[in-house]
């Protein structure tokens, strides 16, 4: 069973995200900022992250920009969640190695079928 880290500080959308991923079949870790969100990685890599831009502490990005610098967790599928469609976020995400980029409010089911298809290429 793919393990799908959810990294968000507001507790209803890691809820409904838990929720989400769950009914998918996927085992779910959460994590409430930038800095739990590296140790859950570094203690057990998950499959998939699915990370929010704004974190308090260190963003959303900088996790990014973090875990692409380390080899191990180079190709490892991050979609980028966050509140704001600007298109120069998308860009920065895109640009630090995001895989994917989703702007809430978000459609569940595209959402879960980014996941699957992301953890689909990586098989």
């Amino acid at each position: 069973m793919a393990k799908v880290l959810v990294v968000d500080d507001e507790p209803n959308i890691v809820l409904s995200l838990e929720f989400l991923m769950q009914q998918a079949g996927f085992e779910v870790e959460t994590a409430e900022d930038g800095v739990t969100a590296l140790a859950k990685v570094e203690a057990a890599p998950p499959d998939l992250i699915l990370l929010d831009i704004s974190l308090p502490g260190i963003s959303g990005f900088d996790v990014l920009e973090q875990l692409r610098q380390e080899p191990l967790y180079a190709r490892l599928p991050i979609i980028m969640l966050t509140a704001h469609g600007r298109e120069v976020e998308k860009e920065k995400g895109l640009a630090l190695g995001a895989d994917d980029y989703v702007t809430k409010p978000f459609s569940t089911q595209a959402l879960v079928e980014k996941v699957q298809a992301l953890l689909a290429e990586g098989t």
